[in-house]
């Protein structure tokens, strides 16, 4: 059921992170691993993962603090593990965007059923592996790989189709430049983004009906691209 998703644990504590690491491979999530707040930073914007688990005791920043910036750019559902009990705690996580709180020691089977919870209450991932994406009057089938706008079929490259159809499948959620060119290229030497751009620019003629104002696909200046929910 879950081999589709990747998860992120953010936990200086190596053990947990090991344990944690094995419970999640024998569920079938690709999982990484972060032990301080930068790290974790870096591999939110180079992997997108589609799940973060987040201590809050950091070596390097309050976890509080990461979690309000990672809900500035990213929707993707994060639950907090966090020795911390207070209630005063707790509710700065949730209103700072946590989706969850879970107190430690925690065990292995509720933390698998609250992220199967998190999982069915985010539309992104819930629909993630859908045949079908539908957004306005757009369609795409996944399984054809068949792009429809008005009804009317569009006709793509195959890396347009490839960067319409990763920005379908994370829809509501930023891709970095950075991100989709490794995802569809496989590589970025030099961090250049134009080869990225002159696709953007034909997939959006042939898409938008004003590329001046675009609907289907928003761009996040300095940042990425977001294909709205």
């Amino acid at each position: 059921m879950h081999s589709q998703y990747s998860i992120l644990i953010v936990e200086d504590d190596t053990v947990s992170c090991q344990m944690l690491k094995t419970v999640f491979e024998t569920q079938g999530y690709e999982v990484y691993i972060s032990v301080t707040g930068r790290s974790a930073a870096l591999t939110i914007n180079e992997k997108s993962p589609d799940i973060i688990l987040l201590d809050l005791g950091l070596p390097d920043i309050d976890g509080l603090k990461l979690l309000g910036k990672i809900r500035k750019f990213y929707d993707m559902p994060v639950i907090v593990l966090s020795a911390r009990s207070s209630e005063d705690d707790k509710v700065s996580a949730l209103e700072l965007g946590a989706d969850d709180y879970i107190t430690k020691p925690f065990g292995a089977l509720e933390l698998i059923a609250r992220i199967n919870n998190a999982i069915r209450h985010s539309p992104r991932l819930a629909n993630k592996n859908e045949e079908i994406f539908r957004y306005e009057d757009m369609t795409i089938n996944y399984r054809s790989k068949k792009v429809t706008v008005n009804n009317r079929e569009i006709h793509l490259t195959g890396n347009e189709y490839s960067i319409i159809s990763l920005l379908s499948k994370n829809a509501g959620k930023i891709l970095t430049y950075e991100n989709i060119i490794k995802k569809i290229w496989g590589t970025n030497p030099g961090g250049d983004t134009r080869i990225l751009r002159v696709n953007m620019a034909n997939i959006r003629k042939k898409i938008e009906q004003d590329t001046s104002n675009p609907v289907y696909i928003i761009t996040e200046t300095g940042i990425g691209y977001r294909m709205p929910c």
